[in-house]
């Protein structure tokens, strides 16, 4: 049985949906496991124009369908003053028929984002993600200290998920460290998700 991980994003500069690249490839390192790459439309306070059925650039936009085919979840977003980006919490916020029916609750999720600068608030975005998730009743998997690059990173990489410094013009590549943090999140999470499919 091939069980497929969710992979969502919002980008806008690039730097997340780079990252969910990098999530994905270590999703599909595991065994038995794919990535589905999917992404939430842009919002704004007021839309002229309204948004084509399918980006211009990246993944496809993410349906309900998505939500109720995963084996687990893997989520990312920039940061926006500590937060996820609007586009992401309105997409969250549309899902309460999933919330009231439990179609996440017990699968397994990973976070991820991208940040301008160091302590430009990578941690609380990551853990601003993490609370509706948890309201889904979804598992929480974050990247354990076993992971050397956690310890030795002069970049991104947090215990509660992957990340990356982009700098503040977005100029910074991602990092060694930062890649290779990505892709263990990736791998463990499909590893969760292969083990929990395996129990049931």
């Amino acid at each position: 049985m091939t069980l497929e991980i969710l992979v969502l994003y919002y980008s806008r500069s690039g730097h997340t949906a780079q990252m969910a690249r990098l999530v994905a490839r270590g999703v599909e390192e595991v065994p038995g496991v794919l990535a589905r790459l999917r992404q939430v439309p842009p919002v704004a306070p007021v839309t002229e124009i309204a948004q084509p059925p399918e980006p211009e650039d990246g993944a496809p936009y993410v349906t309900r369908q998505d939500l109720l085919d995963c084996a687990g979840l893997a989520m990312g977003s920039p940061t926006r003053f500590g937060n996820m980006a609007a586009p992401l919490k309105y997409f969250l916020d549309t899902t309460g028929a999933e919330w009231a029916s439990g179609t996440l609750a017990g699968k397994p999720a990973a976070l991820f984002t991208s940040t301008s600068t160091m302590h430009g608030g990578q941690e609380s975005t990551l853990l601003s993600m993490a609370l509706p998730l948890l309201h889904h009743g979804m598992l929480i998997v974050g990247l354990p200290y076993t992971e050397p690059a956690l310890t030795s990173t002069q970049s991104g990489g947090t215990p509660y998920g992957a990340s990356h410094v982009a700098g503040a013009g977005g100029d910074n590549p991602i990092s060694e460290h930062e890649r290779e943090l990505a892709r263990a999140l990736g791998r463990r999470l499909a590893d969760v998700a292969r083990r929990l499919a395996d129990r049931s």
